[in-house]
Parts: C-alpha cells; sequence; structure tokens
C-alpha cells in the first residue's frame, strides 16, 4: 500500500494541530503551576515527538529548549520505558540542560502500545545545591549546583513512585512549590498524550506517522531552501563570556559558519576549553543555539520541529566549554554561554554577508533571591539590536531567553521583597540609523535577610551595532549604590537594596 500523500493545505491543517496540542500542554503549566517562575514568568517548554523520539511540534516557548529537548526523549527511550511509565530527569550530560531544568517524559499509550513522547522542561526555583534557587556564582563541580536526577522512573503503571518523589523533595529547599510544580507538569505531560491519542483517531495511525514525515520532511525543505541563496558564505564570528565565575579571564568562543551544500556548517574550533566556573554547557545547549540562529532566518510560518535541525551541521571540540562533559558545573551555561554562542553565531553570519541585527543585551540577568523557606529567580529583560528594517525593541528577553516579565504585585505578595523601582533604562541602546532598545532598571529591596546570586553578562563588553551603529551601554550590578562584580554571591540585610541596570541593545547604520 503507498503511503498517503498530503496536498499543502492538508499538511497545513495537520501542523498546526499538532502545534496546537503542544501549546494546550503549556497552557496547562502555566495554569496549575504554583511558582511566579513558571506561572508567570512562562519559564518552561512542552513539546511532542513521535515514536522515533522525532520532535513534531515544540509550543512557542524557549528557545534554548529547541534543541536540547529531543536529547531529554532520547534519554528516555535508552531506559526502555513501558506502558504506565512516567520520567524525570536534569542530568546535564544524560539529556538535561541545567539542575533547575526538570524534564518530565511521558511515554503515550494508545491500545496498549508506545505511540510517541509528551515532554515538559520547566525552570524550577530551586533544586537543593551550595546555593538558593540552585544557580550558585562559584560551583565547580556539578554537585554543587544540585541535586542530580539521571532518568528515572517517578512512576510506574500510572502510580507516582512516592520514594523516589520523597527523595527528590528531601534535597530541595521549597519542597511545597517543587510538588506543585511536578504536578502540574504531569498534568501537562497527560493533556499532549491526550491531544496525541486524539489526532491518532482522527487521521488514522498511518495517515498520522505518514503526516509527521512529511512536516519534518517540509520543515527540512524551507530550511535549506533559505539556504540556497547564501551557498558559498563562509564567515567568521569571534566573542567571549566576562569571566567563569571563579575568575575574570575571558572565555572565548569562536565559530566559523559557512553555508554548504544548502546546510549551515558551524565549527566552533578555537573555542575555550572546559573552565573551572559554570559557564560550560553541555552540547545540547549549543546544538540549541544553533538551531535558534537558523531558526530566526526562516518565515514565521515554518513549523517549529526536527527539520530544522537537520539543516545544520556541527563540529563541537571534545573537552570544550561548548561541549563539556561531566562532572563539569553548567548552571550558567545553560543561561548565559548559550546566549554567547548565539551572539558569536550571528557575527559569524554578519561577516559571511548575511543580512542579521545588531547585537542585543547578550544577557539573561539571572538573579537569585533566597532565604528562609524560600526562594525566587527570574532574568530581566534589556535591549534588542536594531536592524536595518527598524530599531530595537526595549525591555525584552532577547536570543536564548523568550520568558515574560515577573509582576510586581506577585513578586511582592509572594516573597520578602519590595520592588523600589521599575522603569527604563533611557538612553542605553546604541545610536544610529536605527536606535538599540533600551535596557531596564530593577532595585530590590530586601525585606529579611537573604542571599542574592547573579549570574550576568555584558557588564564590560558592550552589545555591538551593525552597518556603522553604535555599541549599546553596558549593564551594571549594585548593592546599596556599590557596583558588583557581573557573576557574585552576596548575603543581603534587611533593608539592602539590589539594583540591576540591564544592557541595550546595538544600534544599526552610521548616522
Amino acid at each position: 500500500m503507498s503511503a498517503p500523500v498530503f496536498d499543502p493545505l492538508e499538511l497545513g491543517v495537520l501542523g498546526h494541530a499538532v502545534s496546537m496540542v503542544a501549546e494546550e500542554m503549556g497552557s496547562v503549566l502555566v495554569r496549575g503551576s504554583l511558582s511566579p517562575n513558571i506561572r508567570e514568568r512562562r519559564d518552561a517548554s512542552s513539546a511532542l515527538f513521535d515514536l522515533r523520539g522525532r520532535m513534531v511540534a515544540q509550543a512557542a516557548h524557549i528557545p534554548v529548549h529547541l534543541g536540547a529537548m529531543p536529547e531529554s526523549v532520547r534519554a528516555v527511550m535508552a531506559r526502555d520505558p513501558r506502558p504506565g511509565d512516567l520520567f524525570l530527569l536534569n542530568d546535564p550530560y544524560h539529556g538535561g540542560s541545567h539542575l533547575p531544568d526538570l524534564t518530565m517524559v511521558l511515554p503515550i499509550v494508545d491500545e496498549g502500545a508506545i505511540v510517541g513522547y509528551a515532554a515538559v522542561r520547566a525552570h524550577h526555583a530551586d533544586v537543593g545545591g551550595m546555593s538558593p534557587g540552585s544557580m550558585p556564582q562559584g560551583a565547580t563541580e556539578l554537585w554543587q549546583e544540585g541535586l542530580v536526577v539521571p532518568p528515572v522512573r517517578l512512576a510506574r503503571n500510572g502510580e507516582i513512585d512516592t520514594e523516589v518523589m520523597s527523595l527528590v523533595l528531601a534535597n530541595v529547599r521549597t519542597p511545597v512549590e517543587r510538588h506543585g510544580d511536578l504536578a502540574a507538569q504531569r498534568a501537562a505531560c497527560e493533556a499532549g498524550a491526550e491531544g496525541w491519542r486524539a489526532l491518532r483517531h482522527r487521521e488514522g495511525v498511518v495517515r498520522l506517522d505518514a503526516g509527521c514525515d512529511a512536516l519534518l520532511d517540509y520543515t527540512e525543505r524551507r530550511a535549506r531552501a533559505r539556504l540556497v541563496p547564501l551557498e558559498g558564505a563562509t564567515g567568521v564570528g569571534e566573542d567571549a563570556l566576562e569571566g567563569d565565575g571563579v575568575s575574570d579571564r575571558p572565555v572565548p568562543v569562536r565559530v566559523r559558519a559557512t553555508v554548504r551544500y544548502s546546510k549551515l556548517h558551524l565549527d566552533f574550533t578555537g573555542s575555550s576549553p572546559v573552565v573551572a566556573g559554570n559557564v560550560n554547557c553541555p552540547a545540547a545547549v549549543t546544538r540549541a543555539a544553533a538551531v535558534f540562529a537558523l531558526r530566526t532566518l526562516l518565515s514565521d510560518d515554518v513549523p517549529t520541529n526536527d527539520g530544522i535541525a537537520r539543516a545544520i551541521e556541527l563540529v563541537l571540540p571534545e573537552g570544550s566549554a561548548i561541549n563539556a562533559s561531566a562532572p563539569a558545573a553548567v548552571a550558567a551555561g545553560n543561561v548565559e554561554m548559550s546566549q554567547r554562542i548565539t551572539d558569536t553565531i550571528f557575527l559569524a553570519m554578519a561577516s559571511a554577508g548575511i543580512p542579521v541585527a545588531a547585537q542585543g543585551q547578550g544577557t539573561m540577568n539571572n538573579i537569585t533571591l533566597g532565604g528562609a523557606g524560600w526562594t525566587f529567580y527570574e532574568t530581566l529583560g534589556g535591549g534588542q539590536g536594531a536592524s536595518g528594517r527598524g530599531p530595537g525593541p526595549s525591555a525584552v528577553h532577547v536570543g536564548m531567553s523568550n520568558t515574560r516579565n515577573t509582576p510586581v504585585e506577585t513578586l511582592e505578595v509572594a516573597y520578602p521583597i519590595r520592588i523600589e523601582r521599575y522603569a527604563l533604562r533611557a538612553d542605553s541602546g546604541g545610536g544610529g540609523v536605527h536606535a538599540g532598545g533600551a535596557g531596564v532598571i530593577r532595585s530590590y529591596r530586601a525585606l529579611a535577610p537573604c542571599v542574592a546570586t547573579l549570574l550576568t553578562e555584558r557588564r564590560s563588553r558592550s552589545p555591538q551595532g551593525a552597518s556603522g551603529g553604535g555599541a549599546g551601554v553596558a549593564g551594571v550590578n549594585a548593592l546599596n549604590g556599590a557596583v558588583l562584580p557581573a557573576k557574585v554571591r552576596r548575603s543581603l540585610a534587611a533593608g539592602d537594596v539590589l539594583t540591576i541596570e540591564t544592557p541595550g541593545g546595538g544600534g544599526w547604520g552610521r548616522r
């Protein structure tokens, strides 16, 4: 029997149907979560995978999860999953990204057999470790950053393993909140399973499987077609992080980008070896940055699935900071190294003559506050780089982050913190024909003793402009008016004020 054939309209309908299931998973997660980081900021991603572990759809959530979620599903598939199982993991070297990102993978069962996988990755505000919030400054090995969870069965035969759950909750500072967020993740996975089964029953098994093949092939064709006019283009990008949290020595990232045979080849030879601090990242995070960079060149109507990754070839040196192996610490790699990898890929693209925007803030401005019985984590927006199409937006999350703002009211009700100031950072965007976007200023007054940890970037190396545009203004961290390093941990007394001024984006065009 010949395989089903899809006309463009049918394929478009199927693509939207699969994407809507992934989006519904995200909606269930947001509505059910306890922590503001997931409920309000939506620091999470949801995705659907077919029986072969191929990502068929990811909701429009967090770019850094784009290339990393498939690793989680492959790690679960290697554990011989059975109907009724539910897996939990965060180990960066077995399918995870960094420890606060707890990933739940549910094998989808229909008529007694596994037919696909639903996965949800969410950043939890604490998973143990040496510092409240599990985003420590100065960590030099993975175990200092929190509880390491390889792919384990959190449920068997549809029933939660209370001993495994108890082990996880015993190793975190906020067990009630963690338990609630994990329950929301499970509900989101169940919603994905229900939606996938409904599609199978509506389309039929053979037709849905063929439709997945067609969707992935279509996305790959669109990605490679975008690269065809760029055939032969080659360029080099070089940038660096401002230290690893242990020392202030720059951590260089280098990439050569080449378009060859309608694929984007990215060679990271020359990038820094693994460093002592926690700005290293596993290969999955680097892959996510590469997928995101190519995704920005594509039209909005191109589906987000594994077809994009098929148009990319990577060379990742063993033992490098962008291809780390255990037991290297990685908490800041997922959030800050991922940003620098993205910036460097864009620099290489610009060097190759591919039109890209000026650099955005290039950091997630990670802020963690924690005291007796509570932990709070958020990232802050800043300036986006301008482009030939117009000025850069202000106060937005750029690059590998796509989270939202934490509302002041939510923060102040949930934690002993008062926001003294929250405003645009005037004149922080780079000048040019089109100006870069402005950063923000956010001041936190501690109402109780707590520990603050900052993992930030672009405090000394400003976001660069493009086509002659000016650089954005570098960010500033301060405690009671005294400037702090980019990566730092400090104890705060009641009444202390921590202020973060985020970077502005680069401008475009010489005026």
